[in-house]
């Protein structure tokens, strides 16, 4: 994303979640707790403009997306959303869908690695917003249920058709988002829909010292290797290697590259610029 802004202002204030940020990692809090960080219109879009001013500020090397309370996020408000949708028109379904999967493609987009630190269910909308995260830190509370065919409407919901079968294959997909059943820590862990299984209650201790080890290390290196991931999933090989091997060029050129040279010739810790 571009870093260069116009006259819009820098948000000081998000009102449907909670940022905090340290060090270069940057928290986003899901925070409706009694009704277990169910997603309004306003909670979409709220993510969406934030990954965007994030991602162009440069100032976040890390992220980690969690819900407060019992569960990381039940999906969609069914009174605040599903009623609501009920009374739109084509058009206006059209516009709250497109901006559900803005929000998948800017957790993908962000040029900074994403952790989703997830306990109890991760449900709907809110089992998509941890599948589009770079890394999936759960506790054996978590469960994955992707709910979309249970309420009428297609799996295939922000990006989840797309996401899913790269993430643990077109066979676990298929039964997940076709019948919609909850996929508890120890399957989820086992088909690789969660990257690391921690002990009960450290979901988010675990996630945030993920987060510090990669705000830590090669900004520009990660950045680019996320990019990289994305894109290629649809290419050719030979598109591919030629990808890597002129952004291979590029970092080859910075200086994070320079300064491995130099610390590993002193025997030093390497100062990452993220550069």
């Amino acid at each position: 994303m571009s870093p260069f802004t116009g006259s819009t202002p820098r948000t000081e204030r998000w009102r449907h979640l909670r940022l905090t940020t340290h060090g270069g990692v940057a928290t986003v809090t899901l925070a409706r707790p009694e009704k277990l960080n169910a997603l309004t219109f306003g909670a979409y879009a709220d993510l969406r403009d934030l990954l965007a001013e994030l991602s162009r500020e440069r100032s976040v090397r890390a992220l980690v997306l969690a819900g407060e309370g019992r569960g990381f996020c039940s999906g969609g408000d069914v009174d605040e959303i599903i009623g609501a949708t009920l009374a739109m028109d084509t058009a206006q379904l059209l516009d709250f869908n497109r901006m559900t999967g803005q929000v998948v493609r800017a957790l993908r987009e962000c040029p900074f690695p994403v952790i989703a630190a997830v306990h109890g269910v991760a449900a709907g909308a809110g089992a998509v917003l941890a599948l589009a995260a770079d890394f999936r830190v759960a506790d054996p509370t978590a469960r994955f249920a992707f709910l979309f065919t249970a309420v009428g409407l297609s799996g295939g919901d922000m990006g989840a058709a797309y996401l899913l079968p790269r993430v643990v294959g077109l066979g676990h997909a298929t039964r997940i988002l076709m019948l919609g059943e909850p996929v508890r820590a120890p399957e989820a862990e086992r088909i690789g829909l969660i990257s690391e299984l921690t002990g009960e209650g450290e979901s988010a201790t675990r996630a945030a010292e993920l987060a510090r080890r990669l705000a830590d290390g090669p900004a520009l290196a990660l950045a680019q290797t996320k990019a990289l991931l994305t894109a290629e999933l649809d290419m050719p090989l030979a598109a591919s290697v030629e990808m890597d091997a002129a952004t291979q060029a590029l970092l080859m050129n910075g200086e994070d590259y320079a300064e491995f040279h130099a610390a590993f010739t002193e025997k030093r810790t390497p100062k990452w610029r993220g550069r």
